[in-house]
């Protein structure tokens, strides 16, 4: 195979991946380091750092529209950025030091949590709480667009969400992906925003965090141009028309398929790392 055929077969793959990512919610992240390493026999180090890099891609055009739009809580995403960012450079200073069979195992059993995330329904929004003193005193309330006018809405458990941040940060810059779920996931389980809230702010964080620990693996050479560049371009196009089919596609069976084909790389990382075969 030469360089060529290389590079096209990885553009393929990475646009899939950018496609499933956009139309689950997950991101391609999950799907590149995976791909990366056990179909082409990449080293999972530089598998990382080109997804780190394709990461930053997708999110920040994403991003700008969001918050143009009016969805994105962006006072509240600069303060939790702070968690995700040391959390990201402290994930980047860790993977250099565990060996390639740990990344696996550890990249394995977030592969599965992010099957079991993408069959579940995106929580209701509950805004009976009362308002959080914290919150207030930083003035992370927002508002955002409906059909009806602007909503407003309160955050809560602050704390709690800041920590899950720190660990959203970690798993970043140790495993190369957005890790997207887990701050969805805070930001709706945890501090109750409404849901377009929390994936239109995660996405607005997601590039800062990944910029964060691609610098450290840019740093160790873990970055290869001609690698991150096929995965980069890939993922963002494959994106944009997930974005596109999102509105017409079913998503539920989307979903299922996308949960059975994570499942399986989930096993394929996890035996592959314990068995020492990467």
């Amino acid at each position: 195979m030469n360089i060529l055929e290389f590079s096209l077969l990885v553009w393929f793959g990475s646009f899939l991946a950018g496609f499933l990512g956009a139309l689950t919610g997950l991101g391609g992240g999950v799907v590149i380091v995976p791909f990366l390493t056990l179909v082409f026999g990449v080293d999972i180090h530089y598998a990382i750092g080109a997804s780190l890099v394709s990461v930053i891609a997708t999110s920040s055009g994403a991003a700008s529209a969001y918050v143009k739009e009016g969805y994105t809580n962006v006072r509240l995403g600069m303060f939790l950025e702070v968690a995700t960012t040391f959390g990201a450079i402290f994930g980047a200073i860790v993977a250099a030091k565990i060996s390639t069979g740990t990344l696996a195992v550890v990249f394995g059993i977030v592969l599965l949590y992010s099957a079991y995330l993408s069959r579940q329904n995106p929580p209701e929004h509950l805004n009976n709480l009362p308002p959080n003193s914290l919150a207030i005193r930083l003035q992370l309330n927002g508002t955002y667009p409906t059909p009806t006018g602007e909503e407003s809405y309160h955050v809560r458990g602050v704390p709690f969400g800041f920590a899950l941040m720190f660990v959203a940060g970690v798993l970043s810059g140790l495993l190369g992906i957005g890790s997207g779920a887990l701050k969805v996931l805070a930001m709706d389980r945890i501090m109750h925003i409404p849901f377009k809230v929390s994936t239109t702010t995660s996405n607005f964080m997601i590039g800062v965090t990944a910029a964060a620990s691609a610098g450290i693996y840019l740093n160790r050479g873990y970055i290869d141009p001609g690698l991150a560049m096929p995965v980069m371009l890939g993922v963002l196009f494959g994106a944009l028309l997930g974005a596109r089919v999102l509105v017409r596609a079913r998503v539920k069976l989307l979903r299922n398929i996308f949960s059975v084909v994570i499942l399986v790389l989930a096993v394929e990382m996890i035996y592959k790392g314990v068995t020492g075969r990467l």
